[in-house]
């Protein structure tokens, strides 16, 4: 097994820096973090009639604390109040809500219909109240819901089985979801209905008081899936104007049935061939039966190279549409988590990280500046900081002070240190109890049906009955 030097042992901006070019890590930072007034992270940005207070984003994570009908339990709850403390201007879409109950990826995952469109209502006022109180002034404060389908990776029934609703036969992924036959493909009348659903959402979620939504486009699920669909038939396959055909008829219809809303995009703009473990556990790609793989959208057909040519051409389609937000990330959790979130351990059941963790980080905030330098028109949430730990606020600074993006995304790490988004700008030491080591636990947890959360540095998970179970799972492997 691989062994990589861990960041919290990276104690200096020397040692950090001499570890960057040891391990030829093309990633730069600055030494000095400023505060006050003039902190580029704590600068304000404007967008059209949104003024937003910072550069820091919350990511959207998918929550596994839902109750069986899709609704917010106490412990989502108490997530979204910790969005709010945190300080950070942005909430680029909170959380993955499905559309509709049988199109969610896990039996816990919040769902928005009309009969949960108040409890929606209510998390935002949670998260409201409590940047009001522990932050301040919420007229600079911009909160979105994400709109995610989960396509291949639905498991909406109680024990989590798969009931996937794809888009094409792939050969891989259909092995490890013991797909034999063409059931699980969807047709254009389902692909329609899905459209409606996102739609549909989309109304409520303005209706609930959110300012955006982001449909989804990322990690393997169904928005994301239409991109590599180069092998179905029809309307909604084959040429790059088809296989986007799914998300400008999603806007077309927010447009018009929510208009004011404004709409975001979360996208993987490069994907790698699925990995498994080989020799010691550590990732390798899948054996592909071809002379190129063709399924990964932002891929240059090896299986792990990109070609942000089609990407590009994604982008334009989002400024032709209207769209200024977009949050960059890549890849799948479900078959190559390592390019999208970089960790030093793995969760239960995947493999070894197949390159230095800070790598795949590099990768992430690398390519978010070549589209930004490439198609300055919109505005761009970058992704991958929360493994820099105790370097976050050094390398954000710097991307943003060095126009690579406009704000910072950070996801595991609001579960296990909120408020650290008011630390940096307020210029106080990071609290290194809190900071996200990139454990995995937060998945290992979900994954094998457990509530979500950080059970390595919050006291309020590990005071639950899941901590022992997890801990179980994980001495297991």
């Amino acid at each position: 097994m691989r062994e990589f030097r861990r960041v919290a042992q990276l104690r200096t901006a020397s040692a950090f820096r001499n570890h960057l070019s040891t391990s030829r890590v093309p990633l730069e930072f600055d030494e000095d973090v400023k505060s006050g007034p003039d902190s580029p992270l704590g600068q304000p940005y404007v967008l059209g009639d949104w003024t937003i207070g910072n550069r820091f984003a919350v990511l959207p994570m998918e929550g596994w604390d839902g109750d069986v009908e899709g609704r917010p339990t106490d412990l989502t709850k108490r997530r979204w109040q910790r969005f709010g403390l945190r300080g950070a201007k942005l909430v680029f879409g909170g959380e993955a809500v499905a559309p509709r109950v049988d199109c969610r990826a896990n039996p816990r995952g919040l769902v928005l219909t009309e009969e949960t469109r108040d409890d929606m209502a209510e998390l935002l006022a949670l998260l409201l109240r409590a940047h009001e109180e522990h932050v301040g002034s919420t007229d600079d404060l911009v909160v979105g819901l994400q709109i995610s389908h989960a396509g291949r990776y639905c498991r909406p029934s109680p024990g989590g089985r798969p009931e996937p609703k794809m888009l094409y036969r792939h050969p891989i992924l259909d092995e490890r979801l013991s797909i034999g036959s063409d059931e699980a493909v969807i047709t254009d009348e389902q692909v329609e209905q899905a459209i409606e659903d996102c739609v549909r959402a989309a109304v409520l979620a303005q209706q609930a008081g959110f300012k955006f939504v982001d449909v989804k486009h990322c990690h393997g699920y169904l928005g994301h899936e239409f991109l590599s669909a180069v092998d179905r038939p029809g309307r909604y396959g084959g040429s790059f104007d088809n296989r986007t055909r799914f998300l400008r008829e999603v806007v077309a219809g927010i447009r018009s049935e929510a208009p004011g809303l404004e709409i975001g995009v979360r996208v993987s703009v490069f994907d790698f061939i699925p990995f498994q473990a080989g020799i010691d556990g550590v990732g390798e790609p899948v054996p592909f039966p071809g002379d190129t793989y063709p399924y990964a959208f932002g891929g240059d057909g090896s299986g792990t190279g990109i070609d942000l040519t089609e990407p590009l051409a994604f982008l334009d389609m989002l400024i032709g549409l209207g769209i200024h937000l977009v949050c960059i990330t890549g890849g799948c959790g479900y078959y190559n988590y390592h390019i999208m979130r970089p960790c030093i351990i793995p969760a239960k059941g995947t493999y070894q990280p197949p390159e230095e963790p800070l790598l795949s980080v590099a990768r992430l905030i690398g390519v978010t500046a070549e589209l930004k330098r490439l198609r300055p028109q919109l505005t761009y949430v970058s992704s991958g900081f929360s493994y820099l730990q105790e370097w976050l606020p050094n390398v954000a600074q710097y991307v943003v002070r060095t126009g690579q993006t406009d704000f910072v995304g950070i996801g595991r790490m609001v579960l296990s240190y909120p408020e650290i988004v008011a630390d940096v700008l307020n210029g106080r030491p990071l609290q290194r109890n809190k900071i996200c080591r990139g454990c995995s636990r937060c998945t290992t947890a979900p994954r094998n049906g457990l509530v979500s959360g950080c059970y390595l540095t919050d006291e309020f998970y590990r005071h639950r009955p899941e901590y022992e179970q997890l801990e179980r799972i994980i001495r297991e492997q």
